[in-house]
């Protein structure tokens, strides 16, 4: 039995201006053959799972092409066009080949997003899905994983063979839903099971904010689908929260249940966990703490350290990652011991040039667009440059393992007198804040892009993360306190905030119902 694995996986926000290039896929990750087993094998990742699976489940692997690149703006069509002739290219001339021969290729395991928009192709998942499928034939096995935020569609489901998500947010199980379809893909292999599978899409969407899989309102959804999956017949029982970020016809939650031969059964339950989830939809939607209030709070907190979240700028939904507010904000009210990170290119190479130990003037972020912020003059001095590599070794949100957050400077900047002092009375001697600028969009999922600068973050007064959910795998265990921050930005934590034009309706909440 030889299984192909592959892999094309990104997460599109509609309303960022940018475009995702064969460029941002090369700066996150495009490999092929051998070289995709070489980085992704030891990934707390699915395709980490695809390659156990071998030795789990007795197959040889026949790595294609693995591509992902942070979330931003729709992928360019060309790297639709690309990525797929790869993936077909890889695997076409061996589908066709005599039971026995040992280049035969007997299915493909594949690893998409779900959430990817591309510019001609509103459901870019499912227009791989639809090229993948024309090209291979009906019979060979497709077994495809997605992620929690995947934005499922009916091509999505017709073309793929069985469809596993993950199960948590933060993403902390994917190695794990890898090998639950790489064994799904080696017993329909082997004929030991026949999967069929069906859907239910409720008229609602999720804000971000509760979407927290460990929590109300969604941690009793998600024991329902893991307690289905354990029963006889079942193969898969999938919840997504949907990503409402893409403006598709598609948004919003999807459950997806995959049965051995039982079409019927699989319906039913999917309808089920529908039905229930828009039983629920009142609390699926909630509001944060405004930034000027929430600054104040991590103040005066005595919970050690403070984790400011800033969802309007939030990285792994597709924001620049350079906004300002809550920098703003923290100067302005003279916090001290603050630790900030921005993307800011051009800011790290005035800041190399400088040197170490120099003495600065800048004006950060806020350069991307106008919705995170206008850029803010600081003054400090340079404390530190680094390459921006790291190794994460423990399940995190996203699964990388290798880490790049670029060229990057850690600067100690003070109050400037152009900020507002809007709490003098709290100011105290030399109150300073670390900011810490970066030329790779980042999200912060791991502790390792602080403490590979010697940043120790439990250390620290306040941390500010540009993240919705997926920090708290990293962050949760060392936070004294979180406050969540209703920032604008591209990624606003209520749906009511944007405007769709593609969207179906009625869709709660954007309708009332």
């Amino acid at each position: 039995m030889r299984i192909a694995i592959a892999g094309f996986m990104h997460e599109s926000n509609t309303f960022a201006r940018t475009r995702t290039d064969r460029a941002a896929f090369e700066s996150g990750s495009q490999r092929f053959g051998d070289a995709l087993v070489a980085e992704w094998k030891d990934a707390h990742h699915e395709m980490g799972g695809f390659i156990e699976g071998a030795a789990r489940f007795g197959y040889t692997l026949h790595p294609t092409v693995m591509a992902w690149a942070t979330p931003s703006g729709p992928v360019t069509d060309d790297v639709l066009d690309e990525v797929v002739r790869g993936i077909v290219a890889a695997v076409q001339p061996h589908i066709d080949r005599a039971a026995g021969d040992p280049l035969r290729v007997d299915g493909l395991l594949l690893a998409l997003h779900g959430a990817m928009v591309c510019e001609g192709y509103p459901d870019g998942d499912g227009e791989v899905l639809a090229r993948l499928r024309a090209a291979l034939g009906p019979r060979l096995p497709l077994v495809v994983t997605l992620d929690f935020h995947a934005n499922l569609s009916a091509a999505m489901v017709e073309h793929s063979t069985a469809t596993v998500f993950y199960q948590t947010n933060p993403h902390v199980d994917q190695r794990a839903r890898g090998l639950v379809a790489a064994s799904i893909m080696a017993r329909t292999v082997r004929g030991e099971v026949r999967p069929t599978q069906a859907f239910a899409k409720p008229d609602l969407l999720i804000s971000i904010a509760c979407q927290n899989t460990n929590t109300e309102p969604l941690a009793p959804f998600m024991e329902q689908a893991r307690a289905l999956e354990k029963q006889p017949g079942v193969l898969a029982a999938n919840i997504s929260a949907g990503f409402p970020y893409a403006d598709v016809a598609e948004i919003g939650p999807s459950v997806l249940v995959v049965t051995d031969n039982n079409p019927e059964r699989a319906q039913a339950e999917a309808d089920r966990l529908a039905r229930e989830l828009w039983a629920n939809r009142a609390k699926l939607v909630r509001s944060l703490a405004e930034p000027c209030s929430a600054v104040t709070r991590a103040i005066r907190s005595e919970r050690r350290p403070v984790v400011l979240v800033d969802f309007g700028d939030n990285i792994g939904g597709g924001s620049p990652g350079d906004g300002t507010i809550l920098l703003r904000e923290l100067l302005a009210q003279g916090a001290d011991g603050a630790v900030v990170t921005l993307f800011d290119p051009e800011a790290v190479e005035r800041a190399e040039a400088a040197g170490l130990g120099a003495a600065i003037e800048l004006v950060v972020g806020g350069k991307s667009d106008a919705l995170h912020g206008e850029p803010l003059p600081v003054r400090g001095r340079v404390r530190s440059a680094h390459d921006g590599h790291w190794i994460e070794d423990q399940p995190r949100h996203g699964g990388r393992r290798h880490n790049d957050q670029g060229r990057t400077v850690v600067l100690e900047i003070r109050r400037e007198s152009s900020v507002e002092r809007r709490a003098p009375e709290r100011e105290q001697a030399s109150p300073r804040i670390t900011l810490v600028l970066n030329s790779k969009r980042t999200p912060p999922f791991s502790l390792g892009q602080l403490t590979s600068l010697g940043i120790d973050p439990a250390r620290e007064k306040i941390l500010v993360v540009k993240a919705a959910i997926a920090y708290r795998a990293a962050y949760a265990p060392i936070a004294g306190e979180i406050i969540e921050v209703d920032t604008p930005g591209l990624t606003a934590n209520d749906p009511r905030h944007f405007t769709y034009r593609h969207v179906r309706h009625p869709l709660y909440p954007l309708d009332d119902i």
